[in-house]
């Protein structure tokens, strides 16, 4: 029997789990912490270790560093969470999966990717990686799923009418995020745990990571201005001049990039890749990607914005409604195989999210917080593709789809386009 816990959320990367422990002698679940991987990892374990355990005087991760082969011992699939504790338990995966040659032997969790020194070989064709972030508001429950992501590829959906959401309910709902122990809480509470996230990432995990000491305040200005530029192409000369702007204090370009690595290897910053539509015209595609938090808490954390804070500029709360929409957005392509980009040329042309199968087909996305933008949303979207198709250079679009906060109804407009409220999707 696994070791699911009671009360524990479905997620949506469950299947994939299952299918990965069938093909592969390991996997490895990556992802931030708190977004729930021990939970995830336990409902399909039969035995486990926590090699991060205070126990006994970390009892586990120093029986791992002087013997990481009896750390292995147990039913399969075994797991050993937050493995990076002692990255020398990589390589001991990886030569007992390459000696038994069984499948689904091995289950590892970690909330961030050590350097790789101790690390001899990649794991290829022995360990899976498997990334995972916040749930989303399906997985949370706050989507009906009336409407799925692979429909949307069909160019037609059913007409449906969900609950009413409220611009409070958008905005309560990015507050409190994708976090397990967040869902149920009292919307008065939701703020707490983001900020207590942001808060361990600058005293403790920007140290922890490698064992170097870095500036906790520059750290946290560069958190400020990520967020206030969520949702957009700024790149590390704009967040340096954002800075300097704010704080009248200059950040080395060095020290820039050296703290967006941190980020990415805490698995903070999820970037979204720009996407060309194989375009051999004259036009210029812009080639940046946008850097996201994983998810629109932690940036709403950053700015110390509270609801009403919020309510009060839904200019800046668009962008993190398109940044919660993304993260969503992210979950479902990857449970259908698909790629998630984002898409902007030299003329302005620009289209939020696309969806790309395997085989090539994709669909435009734009978000929109409220229905009165739907109308001039979906008419830049038809020029969008009107372009392509007469272009003859460029693969146009499989379906146009604009994704609303502020709307109850999905359906299919005259002009081809379907609107569908964030509040009814799923993969």
């Amino acid at each position: 029997m696994s070791l699911t816990k009671t009360g524990y959320h479905e997620r949506i990367i469950d299947d994939q789990i299952s299918k990965q422990l069938e093909i592969f002698g390991a996997i490895c679940i990556e992802g931030p912490k708190w977004c729930g991987k021990t939970w995830t990892a336990l409902n399909h374990a039969n035995s486990v270790s926590f090699i991060g355990s205070p126990e006994k005087n970390f009892q586990n991760r120093t029986m791992a560093q002087l013997s990481p082969g009896l750390v292995l011992e147990g039913s399969s699939p075994r797991l050993l969470d937050e493995w990076q504790e002692v990255p020398a338990l990589w390589d001991a995966v990886r030569f007992a999966v390459d000696e038994s040659r069984d499948k689904g032997r091995f289950i590892l969790t970690g909330s961030s990717t050590p350097t790789h020194k101790g690390i001899l070989h990649s794991g290829t064709g022995r360990i899976s990686k498997i990334r995972m972030r916040p749930m989303s508001l399906f997985e949370s429950g706050d989507s009906t799923g009336q409407v799925s992501l692979t429909e949307l590829f069909s160019g037609n959906i059913r007409e449906a009418k969900s609950e009413e959401t409220s611009i409070h309910q958008v905005i309560n709902l990015a507050i409190r995020g994708g976090w397990p122990d967040s869902i149920g809480m009292p919307s008065k509470s939701f703020s707490e745990l983001p900020k207590a996230y942001l808060k361990s990432i600058v005293e403790e995990d920007i140290r922890r990571i490698d064992n170097t000491n870095r500036n906790q305040r520059k750290f946290a200005m560069l958190l400020h201005s990520l967020a206030r530029n969520e949702s957009t192409l700024a790149g590390n000369t704009t967040l340096m001049k954002d800075i300097l702007e704010e704080t009248g204090e200059d950040l080395n370009p060095n020290t820039v990039t050296e703290y967006l690595d941190v980020l990415r290897r805490l698995f903070i910053l999820d970037e979204q890749p720009a996407f060309s539509p194989n375009l051999r015209s004259s036009v210029r595609i812009g080639k940046s990607a946008k850097k996201r938090f994983v998810d629109p808490s932690l940036a709403i954390a950053a700015l110390g914005a509270g609801a009403e804070r919020l309510l009060s500029d839904l200019h800046t709360f668009g962008f993190l409604f398109e940044s919660m929409c993304i993260r969503d957005l992210r979950i479902y392509s990857e449970a259908i195989g698909a790629k998630l980009y984002h898409y902007r040329d030299e003329t302005g042309r620009e289209i939020d999210a696309i969806i790309e199968l395997p085989d090539g087909r994709w669909g435009a996305i734009e978000i929109k917080l409220g229905a009165g933008q739907i109308d001039s949303a979906a008419l830049e979207l038809n020029r969008i593709k009107t372009f392509m198709e007469t272009d003859g250079k460029a693969v146009a679009p499989q379906f146009l789809c604009v994704i609303c906060g502020v709307t109850s109804f999905s359906y299919t407009r005259e002009d081809g386009v379907m609107v569908v409220p964030i509040t009814a999707l799923k993969p």
